[in-house]
């Protein structure tokens, strides 16, 4: 019996050990400008169809890192104004019958990328 608690002491000890160098790995990215945020695009699907006649919207949920302001999105290389909700639903804008890509890019205060980035390929009909 004994042994097994030793087992679980020395599991524990390893899950704290990493935990501490996790966050440390944070810590120094934030401190070296890194941004640590996140975004993720839950709608449209990579791959999906849209309407070119239709309302086409896009889900989004971002987190700011170190250095992040805000958020702009991108369709086919042009950049569209900044967006400061940081979780919600955007109306995109009409695009033309074909492929498209939709890529939302965390900023810095001088609209520079500075964090992460997340993409999708669409197919408007």
């Amino acid at each position: 019996m004994l042994q097994h608690y030793k087992n679980y002491a020395r599991a524990g000890a390893t899950v704290i050990a990493l935990l501490g160098t996790y966050s440390a790995t944070l810590a120094m990215a934030a401190d070296m400008g890194m941004s640590t945020g996140t975004v993720a695009i839950t709608s449209p699907k990579d791959g999906a169809t849209l309407s070119a006649m239709g309302e086409n919207k896009m889900d989004y949920e971002v987190k700011l890192g170190a250095g992040d302001d805000h958020f702009h999105v991108w369709i086919d290389g042009e950049r569209g104004g900044p967006v400061r909700d940081l979780k919600g639903t955007l109306t995109l804008p009409k695009m033309t019958p074909g492929k498209h890509a939709i890529i939302v890019k965390i900023v810095d205060k001088a609209h520079v990328p500075a964090g992460p980035e997340k993409s999708v390929s669409v197919k408007v009909e």
